[in-house]
C-alpha cells in the first residue's frame, strides 16, 4: 500500500509540474473538499522549498458550509497562497444567470457561467481540478489534460491520446485546459494518503450531530438555504459529509466514523460512491455530463 500511494503522488506531481512547465497562467480550483485540499497539499510538496506557482479560486455559490469557508482562509494563510473568489451572487446580479425557481433553489449549476468567466478575468490557460475518475462515469472519461473549446465546451469525443505520460496542451486563442493530477486516484487511497500524510481537513467530513431532512433519499442539513417542504420535519442524526460542495444539494451519510482509520475502514466497505449523495447528480442520467459539456468543473 505505502508503494502505491507513491506511485500515486509521484505521478499526481509529474502532472502538477507538467502544468506549471506547459502553461502560463494556471490557477487551481479550490472547493474546500478533500481533493482539492489534497492537491493543493501535493503542489506544496511538489513545488518546495519554493512556494506553489497555482494561484486557488474558489467558485463561491453563496450557499456554503460555514465550516467550508473558515477551513479555506486558515489553509490560505498557513499556505501563503493567492486566493481569488468567483461570486454566483455576482453574476446573479448582473444578470449573467438566473436563480432557479421554486422551493430551496440550488445553485450548483449556476457555478458553471461564474468559473468562465473567472478563468476569462484571470487570463488562465489552464484550470486544475480535483476529479477523479472513479467519482462518476463521466468523469472516468476524462484525461489528464482536457482541453476546452474557446467557450469552454468539453468534447468526450474528440480528446487528445496521452501515450506514455505525455501530455499535449497545444491550445489556440481563447482556448483553455482543465487538468486533474488525481485522475487514477480512488476515494479510498485519498483517505489512506490524508491518513500517512497527516493532512488536515474540515471538521465535516467527521461523525457529528446534525439537523438533518429526509428528502427523496439525500440527507440534507439544516440552514438558511434548505427551507423545509410540506409534510417535512427535522431530525437530528449522528452524520458525516463525504464530498463537500453547495448546502443545498450536497447529502450528509449516517455514520460514526470519527478519526481517520474509522472513515478509511468505512470507505473500504461501503459500495455507493461519494457523489451518490448530491442531490444535483440524480435530476438525469446524464447530469454531471450535461454540465461537463458546458464548461462545468
Amino acid at each position: 500500500m505505502r508503494d502505491s500511494l507513491k506511485q500515486l503522488e509521484a505521478e499526481s506531481i509529474f502532472v502538477l509540474r507538467e502544468v506549471a512547465a506547459q502553461f502560463e497562467r494556471p490557477i487551481l480550483l479550490f472547493s474546500g473538499g478533500k481533493d482539492s485540499i489534497l492537491m493543493a497539499w501535493l503542489a506544496r510538496k511538489a513545488f518546495w522549498p519554493a512556494r506553489s506557482p497555482f494561484p486557488l479560486v474558489h467558485i463561491d455559490t453563496g450557499h456554503n458550509f460555514p465550516e467550508t469557508i473558515e477551513f479555506r482562509d486558515r489553509l490560505v494563510e498557513e499556505y501563503g497562497a493567492t486566493l481569488h473568489v468567483g461570486s454566483v451572487q455576482a453574476s446573479i446580479d448582473a444578470g449573467r444567470v438566473k436563480e432557479e425557481e421554486g422551493p430551496n433553489p440550488s445553485r450548483n449549476g449556476l457555478q458553471t457561467v461564474t468559473l468562465l468567466d473567472t478563468i476569462a478575468e484571470l487570463g488562465a490557460d489552464c484550470a486544475l481540478g480535483g476529479g477523479r475518475r472513479d467519482e462518476e462515469k463521466a468523469r472516468a472519461k476524462e484525461r489528464f489534460f482536457s482541453h476546452r473549446n474557446r467557450f469552454g465546451e468539453w468534447d468526450p469525443k474528440n480528446q487528445r491520446p496521452e501515450l506514455w505520460n505525455l501530455f499535449n496542451g497545444r491550445r489556440n486563442p481563447g482556448e483553455h485546459f482543465r487538468a486533474f493530477p488525481l485522475s487514477n486516484w480512488t476515494e479510498l487511497d485519498v483517505w489512506r494518503y490524508i491518513e500517512r500524510e497527516q493532512v488536515p481537513m474540515p471538521s465535516l467530513y467527521f461523525s457529528h450531530r446534525r439537523r438533518v431532512v429526509r428528502r427523496e433519499g439525500v440527507l440534507l442539513a439544516e440552514s438558511e438555504f434548505n427551507r423545509l417542504l410540506p409534510g417535512e420535519s427535522w431530525e437530528e442524526l449522528t452524520v458525516r459529509f463525504r464530498t463537500i460542495g453547495d448546502a443545498t444539494c450536497t447529502g450528509a451519510t449516517e455514520s460514526v466514523a470519527s478519526d481517520l482509520g474509522e472513515i478509511i475502514a468505512e470507505v473500504a466497505a461501503i459500495r455507493t460512491t461519494e457523489r451518490g449523495g448530491r442531490s444535483d447528480d440524480r435530476r438525469s442520467e446524464a447530469a454531471m455530463e450535461d454540465r461537463k459539456k458546458q464548461g462545468y468543473f
